[in-house]
């Protein structure tokens, strides 16, 4: 009886402690705050020029030497900010650009990024996706307005208007927009080849990534600025299965496509890879927990009791938040037979990884390599790269980024946070160990979810505040 007694108050403690824990966190700001939309002349004007950038196509193309189309977009450039073009030294490296704006002292430099390629643009769209239509709620529409020529607008917009108010910058500028980034082609690679050639060293870089979103997990209510210190590994891989082929009228067992589908069965009911929460994770729900609904908030304020029981309810809370925690891999091509009633001789199915810190590429693709041998299937990594330096969310520049965002958006939380996808960044680490991944413009859930899907647009009224963010951050360097 006094064991159970013992227990049952070891409970109750239990218990309470959970309870005091997930009360004593009150909702912050971010859960009240409000993004007002510009409706000035100066965002209509944003909005007019941004759609000039839109109009001109530049769907960067594997393989494709020709960059003339890319040349024409940089007309457009030159006419949209004149002042810019005639102060800042520029270069080209095969239709990527990088700008040069001098500064005043001897500060290591910084560089706001941002490419002007795009992605295809096939389906049905609401209005064609290199119309650059503006309807009457402010929205640009077109490929290429939040990914990502609504930032790079920003930045070249931010750096004319300081040129036009006679500023100069204390440490050098340089403004870096590559033509490849959608296919991980030559053009950061050769920009940071000729910065590195000069010995530039950058005291900050700022690229595409997290943005200003409602709700950036399910579950967690109000506005942050989600900032990218965390860049995954990327990688291709192919696996292949082999037979003697044969007619499709007499199959034998475990043919080549069966046993692909074995193995990919096996791969999406046992997702093979470890889950950790990464210090950044961590850091992002310990500065979202306050603003979660109750159950949440219960399992982030107690995560030295129910943290394991996270890492296992992630993926249904949210996939997005779930891939930061882990290696993933998704099957995305596959081929068997050129006939439909041949048995393949050999079929493949390709997949794509994105490697998290704690498992990287080699030691993820070994052990996805040992479960394809269980059914006599041939692994083949097709290309691979490591995960990017971590980026410290206690360092100066991510302050800087915090206490900028606390002037132009009032209230609205910022979160260190892995980037599941990938960015030019990833090109600079030796050059850069502050390589943030943040574009401070708001876009809704509609507009998030277009990001290479149909109907991409963004609001002009949300555009001046990223444009200010970008010269405080000049201002400051």
């Amino acid at each position: 009886m006094s064991i159970l007694i013992g227990l049952l108050l070891f409970i109750i403690l239990l218990a309470a402690v959970v309870l005091i824990r997930t009360f004593s966190l009150k909702p912050t700001a971010a859960k009240t705050a409000k993004i007002e939309l510009d409706d000035s002349n100066r965002a209509k004007e944003y909005g007019k020029r941004l759609a000039q950038m839109i109009q001109k196509e530049t769907i960067s193309v594997r393989d494709e030497n020709d960059h003339e189309k890319f040349y024409e977009f940089h007309k457009t450039l030159e006419e949209l900010f004149p002042l810019l073009h005639k102060t800042c030294e520029k270069h080209e490296f095969h239709g990527s650009l990088l700008y040069h704006w001098k500064g005043s002292g001897n500060h290591e430099p910084i560089l706001l990024m941002s490419h002007q390629d795009v992605v295809e643009a096939n389906g049905v769209w609401e209005h064609e996706p290199f119309s650059g239509d503006i309807d009457d709620k402010g929205r640009v529409w077109g490929r290429g307005t939040v990914d990502t020529k609504g930032s790079l607008f920003c930045i070249l917009s931010a750096v004319e208007e300081l040129i036009s108010e006679g500023h100069i910058p204390e440490c050098d500028v340089y403004i870096a927009s590559s033509c490849t980034e959608e296919i991980s082609g030559e053009g950061a690679p050769l920009t940071v080849q000729y910065l590195k050639e000069r010995g530039i060293h950058l005291a900050l870089l700022l690229d595409e990534g997290g943005m200003i979103v409602e709700e950036p997990v399910g579950g967690v209510k109000g506005l942050y600025g989600m900032v990218g210190v965390v860049e995954k590994g990327y990688g291709d891989v192919k696996f292949i299965a082999k037979s003697g082929g044969g007619h499709a009228s007499a199959p034998g067992k475990n043919t080549p496509l069966v046993r692909l589908g074995k193995f990919m069965a096996e791969i999406d009911k046992k997702n093979p890879f470890t889950a950790k929460l990464t210090p950044t994770v961590r850091e992002m729900f310990t500065r979202m927990a306050p603003n979660m609904n109750f159950g949440m908030r219960m399992i982030f304020a107690n995560l030295w009791l129910f943290e394991g029981l996270l890492l296992k309810l992630l993926p249904v809370i949210s996939p997005a938040a779930a891939a930061m925690t882990r290696t993933t891999m998704a099957f995305t091509t596959a081929k068997g037979a050129d006939g439909l009633n041949v048995l393949p001789q050999e079929a493949y199915v390709t997949a794509n990884m994105r490697f998290i810190h704690h498992q990287p590429n080699k030691e993820s693709i070994e052990l996805v390599k040992n479960i394809a041998k269980k059914y006599d299937i041939e692994t083949e990594p097709m290309y691979h790269d490591e995960p990017c330096p971590i980026v410290d969310f206690q360092s100066d520049v991510f302050r800087l980024l915090e206490k900028i965002s606390a002037e132009i958006y009032p209230g609205v939380g910022i979160c260190p946070y892995t980037m599941t996808g990938g960015t030019d960044a990833k090109f600079y680490k030796e050059i850069c160990e502050n390589a943030m991944r943040f574009a401070p413009i708001y876009i809704d859930s509609k507009q998030y979810a277009s990001i290479h899907g149909l109907n991409e647009n963004i609001y002009q009224g949300a555009l001046p505040k990223a444009v200010d963010f970008y010269k405080m951050v000049i201002k400051n360097c």
